[in-house]
Protein backbone atom coordinates (compact mmCIF):
# COMPACT_ATOMS: atom_id res chain seq x y z
CA UNK A 1 0.00 0.00 0.00
CA UNK A 2 0.90 3.59 -0.75
CA UNK A 3 2.08 5.72 2.30
CA UNK A 4 0.17 8.90 2.30
CA UNK A 5 1.38 12.16 0.97
CA UNK A 6 2.68 14.74 3.77
CA UNK A 7 2.07 18.06 2.46
CA UNK A 8 3.28 21.46 3.62
CA UNK A 9 0.38 23.62 4.97
CA UNK A 10 -2.15 25.26 2.93
CA UNK A 11 -1.09 28.87 3.55
CA UNK A 12 2.77 27.85 2.49
CA UNK A 13 1.03 25.97 -0.19
CA UNK A 14 -1.10 28.80 -1.40
CA UNK A 15 2.00 31.33 -1.41
CA UNK A 16 3.90 28.92 -3.79
CA UNK A 17 1.45 28.61 -5.96
CA UNK A 18 -0.09 32.12 -6.47
CA UNK A 19 3.49 33.55 -7.54
CA UNK A 20 3.06 35.36 -10.69
CA UNK A 21 -0.39 33.90 -11.22
CA UNK A 22 -2.90 36.07 -13.00
CA UNK A 23 -6.02 34.52 -11.60
CA UNK A 24 -6.86 31.40 -9.38
CA UNK A 25 -10.79 30.54 -10.13
CA UNK A 26 -12.17 30.65 -7.84
CA UNK A 27 -9.23 30.42 -5.29
CA UNK A 28 -11.20 29.53 -2.00
CA UNK A 29 -11.97 26.28 -3.80
CA UNK A 30 -8.07 25.29 -4.40
CA UNK A 31 -7.44 26.01 -0.87
CA UNK A 32 -10.38 23.65 0.10
CA UNK A 33 -9.28 21.09 -2.43
CA UNK A 34 -5.31 21.43 -0.97
CA UNK A 35 -7.04 20.94 2.90
CA UNK A 36 -8.75 18.08 1.90
CA UNK A 37 -5.68 16.59 -0.60
CA UNK A 38 -3.54 17.61 2.83
CA UNK A 39 -6.01 15.55 5.41
CA UNK A 40 -5.93 12.19 2.96
CA UNK A 41 -2.86 12.11 2.11
CA UNK A 42 -3.61 12.23 -1.74
CA UNK A 43 -2.26 14.60 -4.27
CA UNK A 44 -4.63 16.50 -6.53
CA UNK A 45 -4.68 15.97 -10.20
CA UNK A 46 -3.23 18.73 -11.91
CA UNK A 47 -3.64 19.38 -15.77
CA UNK A 48 -1.83 20.88 -18.51
CA UNK A 49 -2.77 20.39 -21.94
CA UNK A 50 -0.48 21.63 -25.07
CA UNK A 51 -0.24 20.76 -28.46
CA UNK A 52 2.26 19.76 -29.98
CA UNK A 53 2.25 22.53 -33.06
CA UNK A 54 5.84 23.52 -33.31
CA UNK A 55 8.93 21.19 -32.41
CA UNK A 56 10.34 23.96 -30.21
CA UNK A 57 9.72 25.67 -26.84
CA UNK A 58 10.50 28.78 -26.17
CA UNK A 59 10.54 31.01 -22.34
CA UNK A 60 6.78 31.57 -23.23
CA UNK A 61 5.79 28.03 -23.08
CA UNK A 62 7.83 27.37 -19.86
CA UNK A 63 6.07 29.85 -17.86
CA UNK A 64 2.69 27.80 -17.08
CA UNK A 65 4.96 24.64 -17.49
CA UNK A 66 6.68 25.87 -14.47
CA UNK A 67 3.74 26.57 -12.85
CA UNK A 68 3.00 22.94 -13.17
CA UNK A 69 6.33 22.17 -11.81
CA UNK A 70 5.38 24.16 -8.27
CA UNK A 71 2.36 21.90 -8.15
CA UNK A 72 4.61 19.04 -8.53
CA UNK A 73 7.06 20.02 -5.96
CA UNK A 74 4.47 20.62 -3.80
CA UNK A 75 3.90 16.83 -3.88
CA UNK A 76 0.73 16.86 -6.22
CA UNK A 77 0.29 15.13 -9.37
CA UNK A 78 1.69 16.90 -12.46
CA UNK A 79 -0.13 15.50 -15.48
CA UNK A 80 1.46 16.63 -18.65
CA UNK A 81 -1.07 16.12 -21.66
CA UNK A 82 -0.03 16.00 -25.51
CA UNK A 83 -2.92 16.80 -27.47
CA UNK A 84 -2.33 14.82 -30.38
CA UNK A 85 -5.77 14.29 -31.36
CA UNK A 86 -6.76 18.65 -30.55
CA UNK A 87 -4.00 19.61 -32.17
CA UNK A 88 -5.24 17.71 -35.47
CA UNK A 89 -8.40 20.41 -35.10
CA UNK A 90 -6.58 23.01 -34.52
CA UNK A 91 -7.10 25.57 -31.12
CA UNK A 92 -9.12 28.72 -32.32
CA UNK A 93 -7.87 30.51 -29.64
CA UNK A 94 -6.23 34.35 -30.64
CA UNK A 95 -7.04 33.11 -34.20
CA UNK A 96 -8.29 35.47 -36.78
CA UNK A 97 -8.96 32.96 -39.20
CA UNK A 98 -9.40 29.03 -39.08
CA UNK A 99 -5.96 27.63 -38.46
CA UNK A 100 -4.89 24.33 -40.36
CA UNK A 101 -4.90 21.43 -38.45
CA UNK A 102 -1.45 19.36 -38.47
CA UNK A 103 -1.14 15.56 -39.63
CA UNK A 104 -0.57 12.79 -37.48
CA UNK A 105 2.90 12.54 -38.47
CA UNK A 106 3.82 16.26 -37.39
CA UNK A 107 1.78 16.03 -34.07
CA UNK A 108 3.71 12.82 -33.28
CA UNK A 109 7.24 14.35 -34.00
CA UNK A 110 6.58 17.32 -32.48
CA UNK A 111 5.04 15.67 -29.63
CA UNK A 112 8.78 13.59 -28.80
CA UNK A 113 10.92 16.76 -28.94
CA UNK A 114 8.19 18.62 -26.61
CA UNK A 115 8.58 15.69 -23.98
CA UNK A 116 12.58 16.33 -24.05
CA UNK A 117 12.39 19.44 -23.60
CA UNK A 118 9.97 19.71 -20.94
CA UNK A 119 11.83 17.64 -18.78
CA UNK A 120 14.25 20.18 -18.28
CA UNK A 121 11.32 21.41 -15.95
CA UNK A 122 9.74 18.28 -14.54
CA UNK A 123 10.73 15.33 -12.75
CA UNK A 124 10.15 12.40 -15.69
CA UNK A 125 9.63 9.69 -13.28
CA UNK A 126 7.21 12.02 -10.83
CA UNK A 127 4.61 13.12 -14.19
CA UNK A 128 2.19 11.56 -15.55
CA UNK A 129 2.20 11.77 -19.80
CA UNK A 130 -1.10 11.27 -21.36
CA UNK A 131 -2.27 11.40 -25.09
CA UNK A 132 -6.16 12.71 -25.72
CA UNK A 133 -6.48 10.56 -28.17
CA UNK A 134 -6.41 7.50 -26.27
CA UNK A 135 -10.07 8.82 -25.07
CA UNK A 136 -10.90 11.47 -27.85
CA UNK A 137 -9.90 9.09 -30.55
CA UNK A 138 -12.64 6.12 -29.50
CA UNK A 139 -15.66 8.55 -29.12
CA UNK A 140 -18.62 6.93 -30.80
CA UNK A 141 -20.72 10.13 -33.31
CA UNK A 142 -23.69 9.68 -30.44
CA UNK A 143 -20.96 10.54 -27.75
CA UNK A 144 -20.22 13.86 -29.52
CA UNK A 145 -23.36 14.50 -29.63
CA UNK A 146 -23.55 13.85 -25.75
CA UNK A 147 -21.15 16.22 -25.53
CA UNK A 148 -22.15 19.19 -27.19
CA UNK A 149 -25.65 18.42 -25.35
CA UNK A 150 -23.97 20.07 -22.34
CA UNK A 151 -22.99 23.28 -23.62
CA UNK A 152 -25.19 26.19 -25.17
CA UNK A 153 -23.94 27.70 -28.71
CA UNK A 154 -25.12 30.85 -27.73
CA UNK A 155 -22.58 31.05 -24.60
CA UNK A 156 -19.47 29.32 -26.75
CA UNK A 157 -20.17 32.57 -29.29
CA UNK A 158 -19.19 34.75 -26.30
CA UNK A 159 -15.80 33.73 -26.78
CA UNK A 160 -13.88 37.01 -27.71
CA UNK A 161 -11.99 35.31 -30.94
CA UNK A 162 -15.71 34.02 -32.29
CA UNK A 163 -17.53 37.63 -31.41
CA UNK A 164 -14.89 39.18 -33.46
CA UNK A 165 -14.90 36.84 -36.81
CA UNK A 166 -18.84 37.35 -36.24
CA UNK A 167 -18.93 40.96 -36.01
CA UNK A 168 -15.90 40.89 -39.27
CA UNK A 169 -17.88 38.67 -41.68
CA UNK A 170 -15.36 35.83 -41.07
CA UNK A 171 -15.61 32.21 -41.01
CA UNK A 172 -15.88 30.38 -38.00
CA UNK A 173 -16.09 26.37 -39.11
CA UNK A 174 -17.67 23.76 -36.60
CA UNK A 175 -14.97 21.66 -35.43
CA UNK A 176 -13.48 24.93 -34.26
CA UNK A 177 -16.88 25.51 -32.12
CA UNK A 178 -15.61 21.72 -31.05
CA UNK A 179 -12.14 22.23 -29.43
CA UNK A 180 -13.07 24.17 -26.15
CA UNK A 181 -15.67 20.65 -25.68
CA UNK A 182 -12.84 18.12 -26.52
CA UNK A 183 -10.45 20.11 -24.14
CA UNK A 184 -13.19 20.38 -21.50
CA UNK A 185 -13.62 16.37 -21.98
CA UNK A 186 -9.90 15.77 -20.91
CA UNK A 187 -10.61 16.71 -18.05
CA UNK A 188 -13.40 14.41 -17.62
CA UNK A 189 -11.16 12.21 -18.84
CA UNK A 190 -8.57 12.64 -16.51
CA UNK A 191 -10.81 13.77 -13.53
CA UNK A 192 -8.80 17.23 -12.81
CA UNK A 193 -8.74 19.06 -10.02
CA UNK A 194 -6.69 21.68 -11.03
CA UNK A 195 -6.39 22.83 -14.93
CA UNK A 196 -3.47 25.33 -16.09
CA UNK A 197 -3.08 27.53 -18.94
CA UNK A 198 -2.35 31.21 -19.95
CA UNK A 199 -4.69 33.78 -19.59
CA UNK A 200 -5.82 33.81 -23.34
CA UNK A 201 -7.12 29.92 -22.71
CA UNK A 202 -9.21 31.03 -19.77
CA UNK A 203 -12.59 30.60 -21.59
CA UNK A 204 -11.49 26.87 -21.97
CA UNK A 205 -10.73 26.35 -18.94
CA UNK A 206 -13.94 27.69 -17.57
CA UNK A 207 -15.70 25.61 -19.90
CA UNK A 208 -14.10 22.35 -18.72
CA UNK A 209 -15.19 23.32 -15.23
CA UNK A 210 -18.88 23.50 -16.49
CA UNK A 211 -18.82 20.28 -18.55
CA UNK A 212 -17.30 18.29 -15.43
CA UNK A 213 -20.22 19.12 -13.59
CA UNK A 214 -22.38 17.96 -16.38
CA UNK A 215 -20.49 14.87 -15.40
CA UNK A 216 -20.93 13.97 -12.50
CA UNK A 217 -17.44 15.42 -11.33
CA UNK A 218 -16.16 18.14 -8.99
CA UNK A 219 -15.24 21.55 -11.25
CA UNK A 220 -11.35 21.67 -11.92
CA UNK A 221 -10.26 25.02 -10.42
CA UNK A 222 -8.64 27.22 -13.54
CA UNK A 223 -4.84 28.71 -13.12
CA UNK A 224 -4.26 31.36 -15.66
CA UNK A 225 -0.64 32.52 -15.86
CA UNK A 226 0.33 36.03 -17.98
CA UNK A 227 1.70 35.64 -21.32
CA UNK A 228 5.39 36.13 -21.59
CA UNK A 229 6.16 39.24 -23.31
CA UNK A 230 9.16 39.00 -25.87
CA UNK A 231 12.57 40.37 -25.87
CA UNK A 232 11.14 43.80 -27.85
CA UNK A 233 9.39 44.43 -25.26
CA UNK A 234 6.70 45.07 -26.78
CA UNK A 235 4.67 41.72 -27.80
CA UNK A 236 3.91 38.31 -27.28
CA UNK A 237 6.71 36.01 -27.71
CA UNK A 238 6.54 34.45 -30.79
CA UNK A 239 8.88 32.89 -32.89
CA UNK A 240 7.66 33.73 -35.97
CA UNK A 241 7.92 37.40 -34.47
CA UNK A 242 11.89 36.41 -33.97
CA UNK A 243 11.42 38.46 -30.13
CA UNK A 244 11.52 34.74 -28.62
CA UNK A 245 14.39 32.91 -26.23
CA UNK A 246 14.23 29.10 -27.29
CA UNK A 247 14.90 26.78 -24.25
CA UNK A 248 17.22 24.71 -27.15
CA UNK A 249 19.55 27.08 -28.65
CA UNK A 250 22.90 27.57 -26.63
CA UNK A 251 23.69 29.07 -23.59
CA UNK A 252 25.08 32.07 -25.46
CA UNK A 253 22.61 32.61 -27.34
CA UNK A 254 19.91 32.68 -24.66
CA UNK A 255 22.54 34.81 -22.29
CA UNK A 256 22.72 37.35 -25.38
CA UNK A 257 18.92 37.40 -25.76
CA UNK A 258 17.95 38.05 -22.18
CA UNK A 259 20.75 40.66 -21.69
CA UNK A 260 18.98 42.19 -24.46
CA UNK A 261 15.56 42.81 -22.43
CA UNK A 262 15.15 46.20 -20.85
CA UNK A 263 15.26 46.80 -17.36
CA UNK A 264 11.65 47.20 -16.79
CA UNK A 265 10.75 43.68 -18.62
CA UNK A 266 13.50 42.22 -16.06
CA UNK A 267 11.24 41.93 -13.19
CA UNK A 268 8.36 40.12 -15.29
CA UNK A 269 10.95 37.35 -16.20
CA UNK A 270 11.96 37.30 -12.45
CA UNK A 271 8.44 36.64 -11.61
CA UNK A 272 7.64 34.09 -14.51
CA UNK A 273 10.54 32.52 -15.35
CA UNK A 274 12.34 31.74 -11.63
CA UNK A 275 11.89 30.16 -8.76
CA UNK A 276 12.54 33.38 -6.62
CA UNK A 277 9.95 33.64 -4.01
CA UNK A 278 8.41 37.17 -4.10
CA UNK A 279 10.78 38.34 -0.98
CA UNK A 280 14.20 37.86 -2.99
CA UNK A 281 12.46 39.47 -5.77
CA UNK A 282 11.70 42.79 -3.93
CA UNK A 283 14.85 42.70 -2.20
CA UNK A 284 16.97 42.58 -5.67
CA UNK A 285 14.57 45.87 -6.52
CA UNK A 286 15.28 47.37 -3.95
CA UNK A 287 18.67 46.76 -4.18
CA UNK A 288 18.73 48.12 -7.92
CA UNK A 289 16.46 50.99 -6.91
CA UNK A 290 19.11 52.31 -4.29
CA UNK A 291 21.94 51.34 -6.62
CA UNK A 292 23.19 49.27 -4.06
CA UNK A 293 23.43 46.85 -7.79
CA UNK A 294 23.40 47.55 -11.25
CA UNK A 295 20.34 46.63 -13.34
CA UNK A 296 23.63 44.75 -15.64
CA UNK A 297 24.35 42.83 -12.56
CA UNK A 298 20.65 41.77 -12.05
CA UNK A 299 19.91 40.54 -15.42
CA UNK A 300 22.87 38.55 -15.46
CA UNK A 301 22.17 37.00 -12.53
CA UNK A 302 18.30 36.52 -14.18
CA UNK A 303 20.26 35.27 -17.01
CA UNK A 304 22.37 32.67 -15.00
CA UNK A 305 19.56 31.26 -13.46
CA UNK A 306 17.81 30.71 -16.22
CA UNK A 307 20.38 29.19 -18.30
CA UNK A 308 21.37 26.81 -15.34
CA UNK A 309 17.84 25.58 -15.20
CA UNK A 310 18.12 24.27 -18.77
CA UNK A 311 21.88 24.12 -19.24
CA UNK A 312 23.50 23.57 -15.82
CA UNK A 313 25.53 25.76 -13.44
CA UNK A 314 28.87 25.43 -15.27
CA UNK A 315 27.46 25.94 -18.65
CA UNK A 316 25.29 29.32 -17.47
CA UNK A 317 28.85 30.14 -15.54
CA UNK A 318 30.74 29.77 -18.83
CA UNK A 319 27.96 31.78 -20.51
CA UNK A 320 27.72 34.49 -18.34
CA UNK A 321 32.18 34.68 -18.54
CA UNK A 322 31.50 35.38 -22.59
CA UNK A 323 28.78 37.87 -21.85
CA UNK A 324 31.14 39.78 -19.31
CA UNK A 325 34.22 39.63 -21.75
CA UNK A 326 32.37 40.29 -24.70
CA UNK A 327 29.98 43.11 -23.86
CA UNK A 328 31.74 44.72 -20.88
CA UNK A 329 35.74 44.27 -21.94
CA UNK A 330 34.99 44.53 -25.54
CA UNK A 331 36.98 41.22 -26.60
CA UNK A 332 36.05 39.57 -28.99
CA UNK A 333 33.86 36.61 -28.56
CA UNK A 334 35.33 32.82 -29.19
CA UNK A 335 33.05 32.70 -31.59
CA UNK A 336 33.49 35.50 -33.71
CA UNK A 337 32.45 34.43 -37.30
CA UNK A 338 35.65 34.41 -39.91
CA UNK A 339 35.28 36.46 -43.39
CA UNK A 340 37.90 35.04 -45.93
CA UNK A 341 39.20 38.26 -48.89
CA UNK A 342 40.97 37.37 -52.01
CA UNK A 343 44.20 39.91 -51.68
CA UNK A 344 44.04 43.05 -53.84
CA UNK A 345 44.23 46.82 -53.50
CA UNK A 346 44.11 48.70 -50.09
CA UNK A 347 40.53 49.93 -49.29
CA UNK A 348 38.84 52.43 -47.40
CA UNK A 349 37.90 51.29 -43.78
CA UNK A 350 34.42 52.23 -44.34
CA UNK A 351 33.51 50.84 -47.62
CA UNK A 352 34.74 47.61 -46.04
CA UNK A 353 32.74 47.95 -43.00
CA UNK A 354 29.72 48.15 -45.30
CA UNK A 355 30.82 44.79 -47.52
CA UNK A 356 31.21 42.95 -44.65
CA UNK A 357 27.98 44.09 -43.47
CA UNK A 358 28.95 45.22 -40.25
CA UNK A 359 27.59 48.74 -41.00
CA UNK A 360 24.44 49.60 -42.77
CA UNK A 361 25.87 52.35 -45.32
CA UNK A 362 29.20 54.09 -45.88
CA UNK A 363 27.86 57.32 -43.97
CA UNK A 364 26.94 55.23 -40.96
CA UNK A 365 30.20 53.77 -40.88
CA UNK A 366 32.02 56.91 -40.72
CA UNK A 367 29.53 57.87 -38.29
CA UNK A 368 30.59 55.12 -35.72
CA UNK A 369 34.42 55.50 -36.71
CA UNK A 370 33.62 59.48 -35.76
CA UNK A 371 32.45 58.05 -32.30
CA UNK A 372 35.58 55.85 -31.82
CA UNK A 373 33.02 52.72 -32.05
CA UNK A 374 35.86 50.82 -34.74
CA UNK A 375 38.10 48.74 -33.90
CA UNK A 376 41.33 46.75 -35.56
CA UNK A 377 43.11 44.07 -33.90
CA UNK A 378 42.38 46.24 -30.42
CA UNK A 379 43.20 49.78 -31.51
CA UNK A 380 40.42 52.17 -32.82
CA UNK A 381 40.19 53.30 -36.15
CA UNK A 382 39.78 56.78 -37.79
CA UNK A 383 37.39 58.08 -40.15
CA UNK A 384 40.56 57.85 -43.20
CA UNK A 385 41.41 54.75 -41.98
CA UNK A 386 42.81 52.54 -45.13
CA UNK A 387 43.15 48.56 -44.88
CA UNK A 388 45.80 46.56 -46.48
CA UNK A 389 44.43 43.89 -48.25
CA UNK A 390 47.59 43.28 -50.40
CA UNK A 391 49.11 40.86 -48.03
CA UNK A 392 48.09 37.52 -46.76
CA UNK A 393 47.21 37.32 -42.90
CA UNK A 394 44.04 38.06 -40.23
CA UNK A 395 43.15 40.72 -38.09
CA UNK A 396 40.02 41.04 -35.79
CA UNK A 397 37.43 44.07 -36.45
CA UNK A 398 35.08 45.39 -34.08
CA UNK A 399 32.48 47.67 -35.32
CA UNK A 400 29.80 49.02 -32.15
CA UNK A 401 29.54 47.21 -29.32
CA UNK A 402 28.61 43.35 -30.40
CA UNK A 403 29.91 43.38 -33.84
CA UNK A 404 33.10 41.21 -34.55
CA UNK A 405 34.28 39.62 -37.38
CA UNK A 406 37.97 37.83 -37.94
CA UNK A 407 38.84 38.96 -41.62
CA UNK A 408 41.37 36.36 -42.91
CA UNK A 409 43.53 37.75 -46.17
CA UNK A 410 44.40 34.82 -48.60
Amino acid sequence: MTAPQIFRSVDEQITALRKGAAEIIPEEELRAKLERSRVSGKPLRVKLGVDPTAPDLHLGHTVVLRKLKHFQDEGHTAIFLVGDFTAMVGDPTGQSETRPPLTREQVQANAQTYLEQVYKLLHPERTEVRYNSEWLGGLSGIEIVRLCGHYRLARMLEREDFRSRLANNQAISVHELLYPLFQAYDSVALKADVELGATEQKFNLLVGRDIQREYGQQSQVALTMPILVGTDGQRKMSKSLGNYVGITESPTQMFGKIMSISDELMWSYYDLLTDFGPPVIVRVKEEVRTGVLHPMDAKMQLAHNIIAGFHGEEAARKASDEFRRVFRERQAPDEAPVRKLQRGEPKRLAVLLVELALAPSRSEAERLMKQGGVEINGERADVKKEVDLSKSGEFLVRAGKKKFMRIVVE
